[in-house]
C-alpha cells in the first residue's frame, strides 16, 4: 500500500510508529526532523503525488482540538474537531483538501494520547456540559483504520466520558473495528452521500452507494447510532430527480426512526482553495458552474442555494423525522 514512509525523528521509537512500519516491511523508511520538510514545500505536484502518495508519521505539537467553523454541527452548542490525519485515500474532485494542502501525501499523527489530554481539557473548561468532537474534517475517519487504529484507540476513551460525543464521518465501508466493539451512545457513525451521477463523475475510489448502505445496515443492526450527511449538495440541471432518488436509495433500507441525525450542506469552498483546485482541474465541468463569492467563500448564488436546500429538506422529511434534520444555510 505504501512504498515510502517518512518518519519524524521524535516519534521513531513510538509503539504506534513501530506497529505501522511492521505492516509495511518492504517500504522504504526515510527519517526527517519535521514532517513539514516533506509536506509543505512549494512547487509540489498534487496530482502526480496522488497517484502514489507516501505515508508520513508525525507528532502533532499543538492545535490538536479546535473549534469548528460557524454552522458546522448537528445541534450541539459546544462543537470541536480534531484530525489524527491529513488528506484522504479517496479522490473526490470537490474536496477542499486539494485546495488547502500542497501535498497529496498522508500525514498520520501518532501521538493519540496527547489528543486525549486536549479533549479532557475542553471537557473541563465546559464544566462537563455536552461537547461534540468531529473527527472527519481533514480526513476520512475510517478508511485507514487497519493501519491507524484510530477507532480502536479513541472509542474506549469516549466510552468513559459520556459528556464527550464523537462523530466519525466517512465514505468508507471499513467497519470491522466498530463491529468488534460494543456500541456506545455518544458515538455517531456518519456516512456521506451524493447522487449516483455525482459519485460516478467526481468521487473516485469511493465505495458504491450500495456497499455503504450495507455497511450502515450492519452497524445499525449491531446497535451503533447512524448519521446521514448529504454534503456538499452539487447542482445539476436535474438535481431534483437525482436527490429524490438518492434519498430513497439511502433511507429505505434503514430504520430511519433510529437515525441519530441527517444533515444537508451546500457546496462551498474558501476562494483561495477554489482557485487552487481550478488550477489542478482546469477542464472539470463542476468548477465552470454558476458560483458567486460570499464572505470569502465560493458557493452557488443565494437563491439557488436556498432552492436546493428547501427542496432537499422537503424530500428528506418524507423519509426521516424532522427532529433529526439539520440543514446548513450559508447564504445571507
Amino acid at each position: 500500500m505504501f512504498s515510502t514512509i517518512y518518519i519524524e525523528e521524535q516519534i521513531a521509537a513510538h509503539p504506534r510508529t513501530r506497529a505501522i512500519c511492521e505492516r509495511f516491511p518492504q517500504a522504504t523508511q526515510v527519517s526527517c526532523k519535521r514532517y513539514g520538510e516533506v509536506f509543505n514545500p512549494k512547487a509540489q505536484n498534487f496530482r502526480l503525488q496522488k497517484r502514489k502518495p507516501a505515508l508520513i508519521l508525525a507528532h502533532k505539537h499543538d492545535g490538536r482540538v479546535l473549534k469548528t467553523p460557524e454552522g458546522y454541527g448537528i445541534g450541539g452548542d459546544n462543537n470541536y474537531y480534531f484530525s489524527h490525519m491529513l488528506n484522504c485515500l479517496y479522490d473526490c474532485r470537490y474536496c477542499f483538501l486539494q485546495g488547502m494542502y500542497r501535498s497529496a501525501h498522508y500525514v498520520l499523527y501518532v501521538n493519540y494520547e496527547d489528543f486525549g489530554k486536549d479533549i479532557d481539557a475542553v471537557l473541563a473548561q465546559a464544566n462537563n456540559e455536552p461537547c461534540w468532537f468531529f473527527s472527519g474534517y481533514d480526513c476520512d475517519s475510517l478508511v485507514l483504520e487497519p493501519v491507524s487504529g484510530f477507532v480502536e484507540h479513541f472509542l474506549p476513551l469516549f466510552a468513559e466520558r459520556p459528556a464527550a460525543h464523537i462523530e466519525l464521518r466517512t465514505k468508507s465501508t471499513q467497519i470491522r473495528s466498530l463491529l468488534k466493539q460494543s456500541p456506545i451512545p455518544n458515538a455517531v457513525v456518519a456516512f456521506s452521500f451524493t447522487p449516483a451521477e455525482i459519485h460516478a463523475a467526481l468521487e473516485h475510489k469511493v465505495p458504491t452507494l450500495e456497499r455503504r448502505v450495507e455497511a450502515m445496515q450492519k452497524l445499525q443492526h449491531a446497535g451503533w447510532l447512524i448519521g446521514l450527511r448529504f454534503d456538499p449538495m452539487i447542482y445539476q440541471p436535474d438535481y431534483q430527480q437525482q436527490y429524490a432518488r438518492l434519498f430513497e436509495q439511502v433511507c429505505s433500507p434503514l430504520d430511519t426512526a433510529q437515525l441519530h441525525s441527517v444533515s444537508l450542506g451546500p457546496f462551498r469552498l474558501p476562494r483561495s482553495y477554489f482557485k487552487n483546485i481550478v488550477r489542478l482541474y482546469p477542464d472539470e465541468a463542476l468548477f465552470a458552474g454558476n458560483f458567486t463569492k460570499t464572505a470569502g467563500m465560493m458557493s452557488y448564488p443565494p437563491s439557488l442555494e436556498s432552492e436546493m436546500t428547501d427542496f432537499c429538506s422537503r424530500e428528506l422529511l418524507k423519509h426521516v423525522p424532522e427532529s433529526t434534520l439539520f440543514p446548513c444555510r450559508l447564504a445571507a
